[in-house]
C-alpha cells in the first residue's frame, strides 16, 4: 500500500513538473513574438508634393510629402538619409509617424545646397515597396530690389516690385492682372480644388519667390501676437497639418494664391490679395494710400493643433474677446442683443458682396457703460490689428468714433463653443461674422468662420 501511495506521489509531481515547465515554455516564447513592420500596397511617387523648391546654390530646408496606399496602421522610426542624384547637393530624410489604416502621406525632410539648376531625383523604399520622386531645382535669381529704406505704401510698392523681380515671365502673367470686381471677388472659404483661385499658386514657387512674396505679405500685415503675419503664418500650419492628417492634398500652404489686380504703384488703383482655404486678405491701394482693408475672412480647423512640437490656436483671441464682450452683458442687454434666428454660417461670405442687411439689430453700443464699450473696442482690434499697424490705428480709430452707432448681436450661447453660435458687430462702417460650424476633416469636432467687412469701403468701394 505504501509502495502505491508513492508511486501516485511520484507521478502527480512529475505530471506538475511538466505542466510548470510547459507555463514556461510558453511565457518564453510569447516574448519573443515579433513585431509587425509597417507596410503598403503602394507608393506613388509621381504624386509627391514638395513645400517648396530650392534655389541653384542657396541652402535649403524643406518638405515632400509621398502619397501610399494599403497603409497597415503600424508605427515607423526616421529613416536614414538619401542623397540625390541628378541634380546633388541635397539629402532626403523620412520622418518618423505612423501609417494609416489605408491611404495616407510619408513626409521626408529635404535639406542641403544644390550644386546646379535642373531635376534633383530621391530612390526609397518603404515598407516593401520602391519608387523615385524629383524635385525641381530653380535657377538662380540675380536681380535684386532694396527695400529697406522705404515705408509706408512706398515700401510694399517696393517689395511688390521685388517679388516680380524673381518671377520668369509665365508667373508675372499669373500674378499680375487687371483690377476689377470681378477678379477682386475670386476667393472662398474652401480649398483651391473646390473653388478656383486666380493669381500665383505659393505651392509652385522656389525658396527665393516664396520668401520675396512672404515678406510682401509680412509687410501688409499687423506685428501684433497671434494677429497680422504671426496669424496667417499659423493658419498656413493649420493646412499644412490637414494635410498631413486627413484632410489630403486639397489641403495645404502651397494651395495659397497671391495676385495683383492692377499694377502696384504710388498712383492708381492695385489690390494685393493672398487667398486660400481659411485666410484671405485684400488690401486695396489708390494713389498710395490704402483705401480698404476688406473683405478679410479667417476660420480654422481643428481649433488647435501641434506643429514642430508648438501649439497653436490661431483664432482664439477671437473667440475669446468677442466671447468676453457679450459676457460683460447684463441679462436685460443680452436679451437685447439676442437675435431670433439660427445662424449655421457667416451672412457675408464669399461670393455675398455689398449684400449688407439695411435694418441694424441687436443692442446699440450707446447704452454700453464704458467698461462694456472697451470689451467692444477689444474684440474689433483682433480683426484691425491683421493689417499692417498705422492703417489698423487709422481704422480703429474710425470704428472706436463710431461706436455708439454700432450694434452687436448674438444667437446660440455667449461661449462660442457650441456649434452654431453667432455673434456680430455692426456699425456705419464696421461688419464683423463669428460662427462656430461643424467640423470638415474632424467631424466630431467644432470649427470657427469669421469675416471683417465694411460696409463702405469692402473692395476698396469698388461695386
Amino acid at each position: 500500500m505504501k509502495s502505491t501511495i508513492a508511486s501516485m506521489v511520484l507521478i502527480c509531481t512529475i505530471a506538475l513538473a511538466s505542466v510548470v515547465a510547459c507555463k514556461k515554455t510558453s511565457s518564453s516564447s510569447d516574448t519573443n513574438t515579433p513585431t509587425t513592420a509597417a507596410t503598403v500596397t503602394t507608393l506613388s511617387c509621381s504624386a509627391a508634393t514638395v513645400s517648396s523648391r530650392p534655389v541653384n546654390g542657396s541652402a535649403y530646408t524643406g518638405t515632400a510629402t509621398v502619397p501610399y496606399s494599403g497603409g497597415n496602421s503600424v508605427a515607423y522610426t526616421a529613416g536614414s538619409g538619401i542623397a540625390s542624384t541628378g541634380v546633388t547637393g541635397l539629402t532626403a530624410t523620412l520622418q518618423a509617424g505612423s501609417l494609416a489604416n489605408g491611404s495616407g502621406s510619408l513626409t521626408f525632410g529635404i535639406s542641403g545646397t544644390p550644386t546646379s539648376a535642373g531635376i534633383a531625383n530621391f530612390a526609397i523604399s518603404f515598407g516593401g515597396q520602391s519608387c523615385a520622386f524629383s524635385v525641381s531645382v530653380d535657377t538662380a535669381s540675380n536681380t535684386t530690389v532694396d527695400c529697406s529704406t522705404a515705408t509706408g505704401t512706398a515700401k510694399v510698392v517696393c517689395l511688390a516690385n521685388a517679388f516680380k523681380a524673381t518671377l520668369n515671365s509665365t508667373q508675372l502673367a499669373a500674378l499680375q492682372l487687371s483690377y476689377s470686381l470681378s477678379n477682386a471677388k475670386t476667393w472662398s472659404n474652401l480649398p483651391a480644388s473646390m473653388s478656383a483661385r486666380i493669381g500665383l499658386k505659393m505651392g509652385t514657387l522656389n525658396a527665393t519667390q516664396l520668401a520675396a512674396a512672404k515678406a510682401l505679405i509680412q509687410e501688409i500685415s499687423g506685428t501684433t501676437t497671434n494677429e497680422g503675419y504671426d496669424e496667417i503664418q499659423q493658419l498656413w500650419l493649420a493646412d499644412d497639418y490637414l494635410y498631413n492628417n486627413g484632410g489630403g492634398s486639397d489641403y495645404g500652404s502651397g494651395n495659397y494664391y497671391i495676385g495683383f489686380f492692377g499694377t502696384p504703384a504710388m498712383t492708381g488703383t492695385f489690390e494685393i490679395q493672398m487667398t486660400g482655404h481659411h485666410k484671405t486678405l485684400a488690401n486695396t491701394y489708390i494713389n498710395g494710400s490704402l483705401v480698404g482693408a476688406t473683405p478679410h475672412f479667417e476660420a480654422v480647423e481643428p481649433l488647435s493643433f501641434t506643429s514642430g512640437g508648438n501649439t497653436y490656436a490661431p483664432i482664439n483671441q477671437e473667440a475669446a474677446a468677442l466671447s468676453a464682450m457679450l459676457k460683460g452683458l447684463t441679462s436685460t442687454q443680452l436679451t437685447s442683443a439676442k437675435l431670433s434666428k439660427t445662424y449655421t454660417d457667416i451672412l457675408l461670405g464669399p461670393k455675398v458682396d455689398w449684400q449688407f442687411p439695411t435694418a441694424h439689430e441687436g443692442l446699440q453700443c450707446n447704452t454700453l457703460s464704458a467698461q462694456q464699450k472697451e470689451l467692444v473696442i477689444a474684440a474689433l482690434k483682433t480683426y484691425v490689428n491683421d493689417i499692417d499697424d498705422a492703417n489698423a490705428a487709422t481704422i480703429l480709430a474710425k470704428y472706436t468714433n463710431d461706436l455708439d452707432n454700432t450694434f452687436i448681436a448674438y444667437s446660440g450661447t455667449t461661449d462660442l463653443a457650441t456649434k452654431n453660435d453667432y455673434v456680430r458687430i455692426d456699425g456705419n462702417n464696421v461688419w464683423i461674422e463669428f460662427t462656430v460650424q461643424g467640423g470638415i476633416v474632424y467631424k466630431q469636432n467644432v470649427h470657427y468662420h469669421s469675416v471683417w467687412r465694411d460696409r463702405v469701403t469692402d473692395y476698396g468701394g469698388t461695386k
